[in-house]
C-alpha cells in the first residue's frame, strides 16, 4: 500500500483546480432502487420489490468527468450517448 501524506494530498488536489482534463469513455447512467422485498414470484424465482425510492446517477466517464469537476478541474468529456430515455437523461 502506498502512503501519502496530508500536504501531499493538498497539494495533489490544489494541482487539479483549472487544468482541462480530457476524460474518453463510455457515458452512462447508473440506476438505484430501494425497496422491501416480501416474497419470491411464483412465476420465476425473483424477489418482488416493493419500491420505496429510485434515483439516477452518472456512471462510467461521466462521473469521472463529474469528479474531476467537482474537485476544481475543467473536464473534457468525450463519448457517445443514445438516441433513448437515458441519453435524454444524461
Amino acid at each position: 500500500m502506498v502512503q501519502i501524506s496530508e500536504e501531499r494530498l493538498k497539494a495533489l488536489l490544489r494541482s487539479l483546480e483549472g487544468k482541462t482534463i480530457a476524460v474518453i469513455g463510455d457515458l452512462m447512467l447508473d440506476s438505484y432502487i430501494w425497496g422491501k422485498v416480501n416474497r419470491i414470484s411464483p412465476e420465476a424465482p425473483v424477489p418482488v420489490v416493493d419500491v420505496d425510492a429510485e434515483q439516477v446517477r452518472l456512471g462510467g466517464a461521466a462521473n469521472v468527468a463529474h469528479n474531476i469537476k467537482s474537485l476544481g478541474g475543467r473536464p473534457v468529456l468525450v463519448g457517445v450517448i443514445g438516441n433513448d430515455t437515458s441519453g435524454k437523461k444524461l
